[in-house]
């Protein structure tokens, strides 16, 4: 039986590919490298804002920076640029997907838990989960930390298991990407792939997903079919 459901962030209950893009390009813009198109960062985010960074470098283009983007040495510079940036714009044009507060009123209401977990970083990710659904729509939330090994690795999801006293097999994991779904897998959760966000079904089905949701609606569903 399904007692608590574990979310990803963005992409599956957040629609934040704008604010991605936008901070993104904003630090690009200052360090004198090209713009990316904002579709691009469907595939640079998911595996927490280093990796993100590193993505978008390799297809950027140097117009007037005196570091070589393409070096990792410079990493480092151009992910703090890259964090400034976003630390002023993470809620810009941020938006829930249509019926998630829904669902999640829904959930709570039948007793079930809910939980986030995020590559974003977790001050980010606490923000974006504070303006959206206040502070009684989700019981626990978990961004990236130096404590907390970042997804695919199932530490987190599994942090979020022992805290509501739950095991894996009574959670349902839910998120958009590949990370996604080898994280799902990885700590033995009911693993479910949403169509609404960054990435596509095949992506989802060949990582892993059990079940796919195309609307918020189809999760209730799914978590009557387990119970």
């Amino acid at each position: 039986m399904i007692k608590a459901l574990i979310f990803d962030l963005d992409g599956t209950l957040s629609d934040s590919l704008t604010s991605i893009a936008y901070s993104a390009n904003s630090s690009l813009r200052k360090e004198g490298l090209s713009e990316l198109p904002r579709e691009n960062f469907r595939y640079y985010a998911g595996d927490g804002a280093k990796e993100l960074v590193r993505r978008y470098l390799k297809d950027t283009k140097n117009i007037s920076c005196s570091l070589d983007p393409l070096d990792e040495a410079n990493l480092e510079h151009f992910y703090r640029s890259y964090m400034e940036e976003f630390s002023k714009y993470c809620m810009y044009e941020v938006k829930p997907f249509p019926g998630i507060p829904e669902l999640l009123s829904e959930l709570q209401a039948e007793g079930i838990r809910t939980a986030v977990l995020s590559n974003k970083p977790d001050a980010q990710t606490r923000e974006v989960v504070r303006s959206l659904f206040g502070d009684k729509l989700i019981d626990m939330v978990q961004g990236q930390t130096e404590e907390v090994p970042r997804k695919p690795a199932p530490d987190g999801a599994l942090r979020i298991a022992a805290a509501f006293g739950l095991e894996p097999s009574e959670c349902m994991y839910l998120g958009d990407s590949d990370t996604d779904m080898k994280t799902g897998r990885a700590a033995g959760m009911y693993t479910v792939g949403v169509l609404w966000g960054f990435r596509n079904r095949e992506e989802l089905l060949k990582n892993g997903a059990e079940a796919l949701a195309e609307k918020p609606e189809d999760i209730k569903t799914l978590v009557r079919d387990q119970s």
